[in-house]
C-alpha cells in the first residue's frame, strides 16, 4: 500500500460525532489517497458500515477514472479489488460499476480476480446484464474456468442468449476453451451475425487447429455478403499456411489484389507465409524481395519455407541478414539444420543462440534434442539433459519423450529407460518412444513386454506404436510374434495397416527368408505397395542372394520412381554378390545416364565434445597418417586370430587385391582405428554409419572387439550393433 501523508483535519471534524466526521470525509474526498485514509480511520473506528457501499463506489469510481496505462492506477485499481473483496457480502456497487470493475480487471490482466468480483456480485444479488456477461465469459476463456457454462446457462434464463453481444462472446468462449462445436452451435442461432461474430469463430477454428473448417466458414461469409476486414483475410491467410491449400491461398491473393492492391505490410508478410508453408517459394521470393522493408515475419517465414525445402544454404542466408532475430526465427533456422540431418550445425546455431541472450522454448528444445539424436553423439546428449533439467524443461512432457528417442539412438538404453521409469506422466507417445528404441537395439522380447505392461496400464496403442513393434519383431527374428502383433491391429485394435506396418513385416519375412511369403503379402495388400514395400523385399533379397524375386522389386519400385538410388545400389549389389558384372555395368550406367548418384557411405564419433567424420578411403583428418598406421595394425593382428577381408563386400569388378583394399578402407574401419588410438582397454567406442554395416566390417567389429578389449557400438541405418568379447548383439540377424 503506498504511503500517503495524512492532511490537517478541521476542528469542526475532529470534536464532530464518528459518522458525521466519516461522512464529511467521504464528500470531500477527491482522490485514492485521500479514500485509502478514510479507509484506515474506518477500520480504527469500527464506524457504521452503512458508509461501506458508498465508500466503496466512490473508491471504485476514482480507481477506475485514471488511465489504465498508469502505474498508480493499476495500483489503485488493485486497491479497490482488494478492499471490495474483503467487504461483507451484501455490499456491492452499482451494476453499472460492477460492469466497470469486470473490465477493468481484465484490461489488467487480472482474469482470476474479475471471476472472483463477478462471485461476489451474484453472492450479493446482483442480477448481469448484457454488458456484465461478455466480461465475466471473456474472463473465464482466459482461465479455462468453467463459468462460461454456467454463464450460458444464466444467459438462457435471463433471455440474454438472443442478444448479439452475448451471442458473440458466447462463441469466443467455447472456442477459446476447445469446445468448437458448442461455438459453432451458437454461431449458426445467431439471427444477425455481423463482422465481429464472423472473425470470433473464425479465429475459434485456427486456434483449435481446424484449419479447413475454417476455409469454409470464410466460404460461407463471403457467400452472405460480408465484406471481410484485413484482421479477417490476415486470419483465413494464416488457416490456409496451416492447411497447406495452395489454391486457396492464390485465390485469396486474387480477391486481395482486387480488392486493394495496395497491400499493407500485414497482409505481406501473411501472403510470404501462406506461400512458403506450402512451398511456393518462387512467388514468396517475388513477394519477399518487394517488400521494403522487410519484417520479421516475413523473414522468419522464409527461413522456414527455404529450410522445409532441404535449401538450407539460402534459409541461412536470409537469416543472416536479419537484423534482429527473436525465439521464433532461431527456433526455425536450427529445426531446418536438425530436419536437414545436419544435426552438428543445428547445436552449433543452438550455442549462438544462447549467447544472443535468448532462452529456448518447448519447441526449440524439440529441434535441439532431434538434432543431438541424429548425430548420436552421447557426450553431446548427456550435456542436452543437464541442460533441460536446469532450465525448467524436465517435467514437460513432450520433451521427456524427445529425450527417451535422443538417448536410444545415441546408443545409451539405460539412460532412455531410466527417463522413462522417472517421468510422472507417461503418454502413448512416451511409451511407443520406449518400445522403439528396445527394437533398435535389437532387444523384440523386452519390447513385447512392454506393450504388454502399457496395455495393462489402459494406454491404447497408436499406429506409429504397432511400427515400433513389428520393427522389434524384425530385428530380433520373431516371426511368429510378428504375424500375432500385425493380425491383433485390424481385430483388437481397430486399427487398420498402413505402409509402414507392410514394410516392416516384409522385412520380418524376407529376414527370415521367407521370400515367397514376403512376395504374396505384397501382393494380397489392399494398398498399392509403394517403395517402402518393394525396397523391404529388395533388401532381403539383397541379402539372402535371391536374383529373380529381387528383379522384380527393383522394377516395381524403379516404375514408381525413377530416380531412387537405393533401388539401383540395391540391385547392383544383388548382381554383384551373385558375380553378374555385366549386370552391374548396366545398373552403372542407368543411374549415370539418369544422373542418379549413389550416396556415400559415411561414418562419425565423438571424441572430448568434437565429432570426427570418415569417409571411405578418407585422407582429410588431421590424424590421418596415425589412423592408418593404426588400422594396418589392427587387419595384422586380427590377421593372426584367422580373420582375412570379405572381398565380396567390395561389390564392385575390381582385382582382388584392389577389392581387398577397398574393403579395408570403408569408413567405420577408420573410425574404429581413431578411437583405438584415443581409448583405453575396457572403455566403449561409439560409432555411427549412415549405411547400413557390410558383413566384413561387422565380422572386423567383432574380432576387433575381443583382441583389443572394447565394447564397440555401431548405429547404421536401421539398428545398433553391441560387439564386445567376439559377439554382437545382433546375433547375427541383421
Amino acid at each position: 500500500m503506498e504511503t500517503v501523508t495524512p492532511r490537517p483535519l478541521p476542528s469542526a471534524a475532529v470534536t464532530s460525532s464518528p459518522p458525521s466526521f466519516a461522512h464529511l470525509l467521504l464528500l470531500t474526498a477527491t482522490s485514492v489517497p485521500h479514500l485509502k485514509q478514510l479507509h484506515a480511520h474506518l477500520l480504527r473506528s469500527a464506524l457504521d458500515l452503512s458508509l461501506t457501499a458508498p465508500f466503496l463506489s466512490k473508491l471504485l469510481s476514482l480507481s477506475l477514472s485514471s488511465p489504465s496505462s498508469s502505474s498508480s492506477s493499476s495500483s489503485s485499481l488493485d486497491y479497490a479489488l482488494s478492499v471490495f473483496l474483503h467487504s461483507p457480502d451484501h455490499l456491492h456497487p452499482h451494476p453499472r460499476l460492477a460492469n466497470r470493475v469486470l473490465r477493468a480487471a481484465l484490461r489488467a490482466a487480472e482474469p482470476r480476480r474479475a471471476l472472483r468480483a463477478y462471485a461476489r456480485f451474484r453472492r450479493a444479488g446482483l442480477v448481469p446484464d448484457r454488458f456484465t456477461l461478455p466480461a465475466v465469459l471473456r474472463a473465464a476463456a482466459r482461465t479455462g474456468d468453467d463459468a462460461a457454462r454456467e454463464a450460458h446457462g444464466l444467459a438462457a434464463r435471463l433471455g440474454l442468449d438472443s442478444d448479439p453481444f452475448v451471442q458473440t462472446a458466447l462463441v469466443g468462449a467455447h472456442a477459446a476453451l476447445g469446445r468448437v462445436a458448442d461455438a459453432r452451435g451458437v454461431f449458426d442461432r445467431m439471427p444477425q451475425r455481423d463482422l465481429v461474430a464472423w472473425g470470433v469463430m473464425l479465429d475459434g477454428y485456427c486456434q483449435s487447429g481446424r484449419y479447413s473448417e475454417a476455409l469454409l466458414l470464410f466460404v460461407e461469409m463471403r457467400s452472405s455478403g460480408i465484406v471481410p476486414d484485413q484482421v479477417i483475410l490476415a486470419t483465413v491467410l494464416s488457416a490456409c499456411g496451416r492447411a497447406k491449400n495452395l489454391m486457396f491461398g492464390k485465390s485469396l491473393h486474387c480477391y486481395i489484389l482486387q480488392s486493394d492492391p495496395s497491400i499493407d505490410t500485414h497482409l505481406q508478410s501473411a501472403l510470404i507465409t501462406v506461400y512458403s508453408n506450402c512451398g511456393s517459394m518462387e512467388i514468396a521470393q517475388k513477394l519477399f524481395d518487394g517488400m521494403c522493408p522487410k519484417n520479421l515475419v516475413a523473414s522468419t517465414a522464409m527461413v522456414f519455407g527455404y529450410a522445409k525445402l532441404g535449401q538450407i544454404e539460402i534459409a541461412r542466408s536470409i537469416f543472416d541478414q536479419m537484423p534482429n532475430k527473436d525465439l521464433v526465427s532461431w527456433s526455425a533456422m536450427i529445426s531446418g539444420y536438425a530436419e536437414s540431418d545436419r544435426p552438428s550445425e543445428a547445436l552449433k546455431l543452438f550455442n549462438m543462440m544462447q549467447e544472443s541472450g535468448l532462452k529456448p522454448d518447448e519447441i526449440t528444445m524439440l529441434s535441439v534434442v532431434s538434432a543431438c539424436a541424429n548425430l548420436g553423439a552421447l557426450d553431446q546428449a548427456k550435456w542436452i539433459h543437464i541442460y533441460v533439467n536446469k532450465n525448467g524443461f524436465r517435467t514437460v512432457l513432450s520433451v521427456g519423450n524427445a529425450l527417451i528417442d535422443m538417448f536410444s539412438k545415441c546408443g545409451s538404453l539405460a539412460h532412455a529407460q531410466k527417463i522413462f521409469n522417472e517421468m510422472p506422466r507417461r503418454n502413448v507417445i512416451t511409451w511407443t518412444s520406449m518400445i522403439t528404441g528396445l527394437a533398435m537395439h535389437g532387444d523384440g522380447r523386452s519390447a513385447l513386454a512392454l506393450f504388454d505392461r502399457m496395455k495393462v496400464e489402459g494406454v491404447e496403442p497408436n499406429s506409429v506404436t504397432f511400427t515400433g513393434l513389428l520393427y522389434a519383431c524384425s530385428h530380433a527374428g520373431l516371426v511368429e510374434e510378428g504375424r500375432l502383433v500385425f493380425r491383433s491391429m485390424a481385430q483388437e485394435h481397430n486399427i487398420e495397416p498402413k505402409y509402414e506396418h507392410f514394410g516392416c513385416m516384409v522385412d520380418l519375412l524376407g529376414r527370415a527368408r521367407l521370400l515367397e511369403e514376403a512376395l504374396q503379402l505384397i501382393e494380397s495388400m489392399p494398398l498399392r505397395p509403394n517403395v517402402v514395400v518393394w525396397g523391404s523385399l529388395l533388401g532381403a533379397c539383397r541379402v539372402h542372394g535371391e536374383v529373380e524375386i529381387g528383379e522384380l522389386a527393383a522394377k516395381r519400385l524403379l516404375e514408381l520412381d525413377p530416380r531412387h538410388d537405393g533401388a539401383y545400389v540395391l540391385l547392383s549389389n544383388l548382381y554383384a554378390k551373385a558375380g553378374r558384372w555385366d549386370d552391374v555395368r548396366e545398373v552403372r550406367k542407368q543411374m549415370k545416364s539418369r544422373g542418379v548418384l549413389k550416396e556415400k557411405g559415411c561414418s562419425w564419433m565423438e571424441l572430448n565434445g568434437k565429432v570426427h567424420e570418415f569417409l571411405m578411403g578418407d585422407v582429410s583428418h588431421p590424424r590421418n597418417d596415425e589412423i592408418y598406421l593404426k588400422l594396418n595394425e589392427v587387419v595384422e593382428e586380427l590377421g593372426k586370430m584367422g580373420y582375412s577381408p570379405n572381398v565380396g563386400s567390395a561389390l564392385v569388378d575390381l582385382e582382388e587385391e584392389e577389392k581387398r583394399g577397398a574393403v579395408l578402407m570403408h569408413s567405420e574401419k577408420l573410425a574404429l582405428s581413431f578411437g583405438l588410438i584415443n581409448s583405453a582397454r575396457g572403455s566403449v567406442i561409439r560409432i555411427a554409419k549412415n549405411l547400413r554395416v557390410c558383413e566384413d566390417c561387422h565380422s572386423f567389429m567383432k574380432s576387433a572387439s575381443k583382441i583389443y578389449e572394447r565394447e564397440i557400438v555401431l548405429r547404421d541405418r536401421s539398428r545398433f550393433h553391441r560387439f564386445k568379447d567376439g559377439a554382437c548383439s545382433c546375433g547375427e540377424f541383421w
